[in-house]
């Protein structure tokens, strides 16, 4: 058997703890992808995890191989300078305003791990505010009270995280203005940054108030800290310009991955000129590396970001998700459970809960077994939800109108056995 296999290899028999489906009686095995599905050891499924996000698309979308072929047959690698990373940086620059430059690493925690070293290194101040059940990758300062796939298996924070490094970061509730406000006032001089997910997409989905996102502009530029949004998800995906640009705030840094990648590793950050220029060489602040601004990567962002330009892929993407989110909540009551579904552009989630979902512990608050439950009915009638609770579906260009209407059929067929096996 493969799992017994790879757990002779790897820890848990995976390389990301959130492939393990500890639900299931072993992991999915993926065959291959393509459009909106992924082909697995248990048949073809409607994929809606799309790689966490990173593919908008669809998977292997033909202009991004062209893009990636034509890249492989020049070379893959050189360490050098191209002339195709300044187009792309261009392009992003265009779309995100407040992206004056930028540096291209490898991964989102590459990215977040860089800018909150930045913010540190140009204020000379070295406490950081980050939000309960926001994931900004797996580097020290940003594993406490995590999401993602820390939440799902149980950990607020690492273990190998020293006390002395928690302690220069402060955990503030999401969607809080008065605590955040509070906070701030108590660091005072101290705080070198605040970074938060503009539209949490790491315990779940949560869609802040504008309030929310106003107050952290306003209140970082009161004591002189930087604002990082940290747009690894939402960076064009809820549009060109990401959630900065749906709430009409610009912050002092941005980091940005999975889509810009078009589903090849990279990571991003970027932001005013002159924080930036604090990056080596022209600055103090040290990043290298022999992958940064990798060919292959550039080449199938760069393909992704003019294929989004068009507007057409938004448009099917979204209202995909849109149609996905009513139909659940149809479904979901006429089978007498109670689901609140949130949705955002190309993003849902549902929560087997009365109410709304606004803060990480209104997550929390919804049952949880019943959606592993439901993921593992929906993957016996053809479709794959993202695996877990405290993670958001996506949708892709390639999640057309029949291939959402074949997934609501699946999902009543999940919703009907669900209903009969927990005696509602």
């Amino acid at each position: 058997m493969l799992f017994e296999r790879a757990r002779g290899v790897f820890p848990g028999g995976v390389n990301s703890p959130a492939r393990a489906l500890k639900h299931l009686a072993a992991p999915l095995v993926a065959k291959g992808a393509s459009g909106p599905y992924l082909y697995t050891d248990r048949g073809r499924l409607v994929d809606y995890c799309m790689a966490f996000g990173a593919i908008i698309l669809g998977h292997a979308h033909p202009r991004v191989k062209n893009a990636v072929v034509q890249q492989l047959e020049r070379g893959w690698i050189y360490a050098l300078l191209t002339e195709e990373e300044v187009a792309y940086a261009e392009r992003i620059k265009a779309h995100v305003p407040s992206i004056e430059k930028m540096r291209i690493v490898n991964s989102g925690t590459e990215a977040t791990m860089n800018a909150v070293r930045l913010a540190r290194g140009y204020t000379r101040r070295d406490v950081i505010i980050k939000f309960d059940g926001n994931f900004h990758g797996s580097h020290d300062y940003v594993l406490v009270k995590a999401g993602s796939g820390a939440a799902t298996w149980g950990i607020p924070t690492s273990a190998g995280v020293p006390q002395d490094v928690i302690k220069l970061t402060a955990v503030v509730p999401y969607n809080d203005v008065d605590a955040f406000v509070k906070t701030v006032r108590e660091i005072g001089g101290r705080l070198a940054a605040v970074i938060v997910e503009p539209i949490a997409a790491n315990y779940g989905l949560i869609i802040p108030d504008r309030e929310f996102i106003k107050a952290l502009r306003e209140e970082t530029e009161r004591v002189g800290a930087l604002l990082i949004f940290d747009e690894v998800v939402t960076g064009f995906r809820v549009g060109l310009s990401g959630a900065q640009g749906h709430f009409g705030v610009r912050p002092d840094l941005t980091t940005l991955g999975k889509v810009v990648g078009g589903g090849f590793p990279i990571g991003i950050f970027g932001g005013r000129a002159d924080v930036m220029d604090m990056v080596a060489p022209s600055g103090p602040v040290y990043n290298a590396g022999t992958y940064n601004a990798h060919p292959v990567s550039v080449a199938a962002g760069l393909a992704v970001i003019e294929e989004l330009e068009k507007g057409e892929p938004y448009k099917i993407a979204n209202e995909a998700a849109e149609r996905l989110a009513k139909g659940i909540e149809d479904i979901a009551g006429r089978a007498g459970f109670d689901v609140v579904v949130k949705q955002i552009a190309s993003m849902f989630q549902l929560y087997f809960k009365r109410g709304d979902v606004k803060t990480p512990q209104d997550v929390r608050e919804s049952d949880e077994k019943l959606y592993l439950k439901l993921h593992e009915l929906a993957i016996k009638h053809g479709v794959y939800l993202a695996p877990s609770q405290y993670e958001t579906n996506f949708t892709s260009a390639a999640h057309t109108r029949d291939v959402v209407e074949t997934t609501l059929a699946a999902l009543e067929k999940a919703f009907t056995e669900l209903k009969s096996q927990v005696g509602k």
